[in-house]
């Protein structure tokens, strides 16, 4: 399976930045002030050869209200869902207790965490990111993420230390691998359990009822295969729910983990963008 990394730390360390570096796009606006990504942004990477997706999330803070605490309840929603953390500072800013906080809440959660120390352009770096050690991590990486400086090295790193996810790879290397695609409410899991023979998935009129991938086990005229039914995919604009959001994320995952891909579109509605957008990325991947 694709590796997926979630980048995070408080407001306007770069995380941004580092996303459109490593995605080579412009897909997430990037200015110099706090508190500018409110949603989340994702994209796919190829680096030396190794594919992943990354997760840009809003910057975090101890803050439990307002704008703020619905921001944060997102960003760790992507670290739970991520294969592995960038965890974002400052380095012309220094040690502050927000990252602390943030240091302390990703070791609760056990998710692994690479120490990313962003804007070291000009500076000492071993004076720089001296204080940073005192978080107890055992490696720290010094980047400058407008220049590209050090993020091959971090790359290497992380992406060198991911390991699969055995779960769905056990679950899922049976045959060839068919996964099924398409807006909310198309009949993926109506189609998937006709497919079946048995009601296997949840299937139900109200969108969204899929909430993750699910990988079946199937075998037919003695040959071995996999289902995989996922949730739906629709505009990113109409896209709110916290949920919904990473369940996309399993989707791609699906989507490149598939030998072959079914894409269901709704007769009724006819083709639409979407539709044509998730053709897109069947195709890409």
């Amino acid at each position: 399976m694709i590796p997926v990394l979630a980048l995070v730390g408080r407001p306007n360390v770069g995380k941004s930045t580092l996303f459109n570096r490593l995605t080579g796009s412009r897909d997430a606006i990037v200015a110099d002030f706090p508190g500018l990504t409110r949603d989340r942004q994702y994209g796919e990477a190829t680096i030396e050869g190794h594919r992943c997706l990354l997760i840009d999330t809003g910057g975090l803070s101890e803050a439990d209200h307002g704008v703020d605490a619905l921001m944060a309840q997102q960003s760790w929603q992507a670290v739970q869902e991520a294969s592995a953390v960038l965890f974002m500072v400052d380095a012309r800013a220094g040690l502050t207790p927000t990252d602390e906080w943030i240091a302390k809440r990703l070791r609760s959660l056990g998710k692994p965490f690479y120490l990313v120390v962003n804007k070291v352009d000009g500076v000492n770096v071993d004076t720089m990111i001296a204080e940073f050690y005192r978080l107890g991590v055992e490696a720290i990486y010094p980047i400058t993420a407008t220049h590209g400086r050090g993020i091959q090295d971090l790359m290497e790193a992380v992406l060198g230390g991911v390991a699969p996810d055995e779960e769905v790879l056990a679950a899922s290397d049976a045959g060839i691998k068919v996964t099924v695609v398409g807006r909310p409410n198309v009949g993926k899991s109506t189609l998937v359990n006709r497919m079946l023979g048995e009601e296997r998935v949840v299937a139900s009129d109200l969108p969204g009822t899929t909430r993750d991938s699910i990988y079946v086990p199937y075998e037919r005229n003695g040959k071995q295969y996999t289902l995989i039914d996922t949730a739906g995919v629709r505009r990113r604009g109409r896209v709110t729910d916290a949920v919904e959001k990473f369940s996309i994320v399993k989707t791609l995952q699906a989507i490149d983990d598939a030998h072959v891909v079914v894409l269901l579109i709704d007769a009724s509605e006819g083709l639409v963008d979407q539709d044509m957008h998730l053709m897109g990325q069947v195709l890409d991947s």
